[in-house]
């Protein structure tokens, strides 16, 4: 079975930005590596009003070793009207922003900039125990949280470097999946 990699960021972003380019990439680049995306699940119908979500989706779709069911969207609501047009398998939740704790329980989870929702993602993740991989050169959560721990807890004894790992190239992040991804296999059970 393929490892799901979770793609979270910018809610909207502009087509040619940083972050549009990078999420586009991303995409393309983990389904190259083998691996499937799962994002929130939300695109647009707008072209010009699509944020990471979509441009990863979109990236993921475009790779030569795309195949059906590669693309995930875990979306908040019931209803699919808003959900992208590049997403294979949608799970409507009904849980509004609730629906994070899922994504973020990813094999790794990956940030692109991003505000509160992005945020409240990568604590999850961090709870989760979950490989998180940050982008330090665009703006947003991703590049503070970069190179840092979300807190002091000791989430594994055989990991000391654990921390949210900060990159800046695409293929900065498919070696730490790569050479990481075995090495976080911790599953949460509850709350202790």
């Amino acid at each position: 079975m393929k490892p799901i990699v979770a793609v979270i960021g910018d809610r909207h972003c502009e087509p040619n930005t940083p972050k549009a380019i990078l999420a586009f990439q991303l995409g393309k680049a983990l389904v190259d590596a083998g691996y499937r995306v799962i994002t929130g699940g939300l695109g647009s119908c707008n072209e010009n009003d699509d944020g990471v979500m979509e441009f990863a989706m979109k990236g993921a779709k475009s790779s030569s070793n795309y195949h059906d069911g590669d693309t995930i969207g875990i979306i908040p609501g019931f209803s699919s009207a808003k959900v992208s047009r590049y997403v294979d398998i949608v799970i409507p939740t009904g849980l509004d922003i609730y629906r994070n704790g899922i994504t973020a329980n990813a094999d790794a989870v990956i940030a692109i900039g991003g505000g509160a929702g992005t945020l409240g993602e990568m604590a999850l993740a961090w709870s989760l125990f979950r490989l998180i991989i940050a982008f330090d050169n665009v703006d947003g959560w991703s590049s503070k949280l970069a190179g840092e721990k979300i807190d002091n807890r000791t989430r594994y004894n055989d990991i000391p470097d654990d921390k949210v790992y900060g990159v800046s190239s695409i293929k900065e992040v498919i070696d730490i999946i790569n050479n990481n991804l075995a090495r976080y296999t911790k599953r949460h059970t509850m709350i202790v």
